[in-house]
């Protein structure tokens, strides 16, 4: 026996999603790897064992600011009739209390990059927010800023929205939390990279509620939800290299690929050299082994 014995509630672009009680749900990390909201055919070894392992370590750091929706990522606390599948599953899988998932994803920015270096140079804004003129892509912000936004169904983008719009959706007391509490983690994770070599350029995140109570959920600063950058390579002005899949989002944009599916395959070299960021990124925030993590 295995998974099939939970019930199956639907796949994202890397995780699984299953029902393990009226309280639980069990988050099973894949190795696929995708860009512009495509899946590559090809899966990156160990990469969701590697966003399990990030979301295990900060959950736990940050638990003092905000609580979280993860119980355990031991595959010893699966239930009996999943066991066949525990050599599978092990360093992958996150039971988590069930919540009601807030419908934004909440994006806090310390640096102009991505969609927000684009809005900026078309208004001078990001995410609703006026900032300084003379900016450069990947100057850093005079003070992080919110910039929420819709959460997109799959294959499709998720679209920057401003504050009042999150407030108008779920009230201003609740949208002021999520504001305060994400600006909160980004502040303790950009502190603590910095200590590591390692800027924390943007990051998103995603909230639950349980009985009132607001919840860290999903993943939290992983490669997959934030841009880091090593700091020794970061010059305003250019586009740092990031600790995540920009290899493999420059061979596909070299193939001429529309960004439409199917996406293409990619090459071994292209495969190793995207687990080796990822690895990178995991040892040099935790401090500890990743060979550690595939042995727990």
């Amino acid at each position: 026996m295995g998974l099939e014995v939970l019930e199956h509630l639907g796949s994202g672009k890397v995780r699984d999603l299953y029902a393990v009680d009226g309280d639980h749900l069990l988050l099973v990390a894949s190795d696929r790897v995708s860009t512009y909201d495509v899946v590559h055919p090809t899966p990156v070894p160990d990469k969701g064992r590697v966003l399990t392992a990030l979301s295990a370590f900060w959950f736990a750091r940050l638990a003092g600011i905000v609580p979280n929706h993860l119980v355990s990522t031991d595959v010893a606390d699966l239930p009996s009739g999943v066991a066949d599948a525990a050599d599978e599953l092990r360093g992958r899988i996150m039971l988590c209390r069930r919540v009601e998932i807030v419908p934004f994803e909440c994006v806090v920015r310390g640096y102009l990059a991505g969609s927000a270096w684009a809005e900026y140079q078309r208004d001078g804004h990001a995410g609703g927010v006026r900032l300084p003129d003379g900016l450069r892509e990947a100057d850093r912000l005079p003070e992080p800023i919110f910039t929420p936004a819709t959460k997109a169904a799959d294959g499709e983008h998720d679209e920057n929205v401003t504050f009042d719009v999150v407030a108008d959706a779920v009230g201003a007391d609740l949208a002021r939390q999520l504001r305060e509490v994400s600006l909160a983690v980004y502040d303790a994770g950009a502190r603590y990279a910095a200590e590591r070599g390692i800027i924390l350029a943007d990051t998103k995140l995603e909230f639950g509620l349980r009985g009132g109570e607001l919840l860290l959920a999903d993943e939290v600063l992983t490669p997959d939800s934030s841009r880091y950058w090593p700091a020794d390579s970061w010059r305003p002005g250019t586009s740092p290299p990031s600790f995540d899949k920009q290899f493999v989002r420059d061979y596909a944009t070299s193939t001429g690929w529309d960004r439409t599916p199917p996406a293409p395959a990619l090459p071994e070299d292209v495969v190793a050299k995207t687990r080796e960021k990822y690895v990178e990124a995991y040892e040099r925030l935790t401090g500890a082994p990743f060979a550690r993590w595939l042995a727990s």
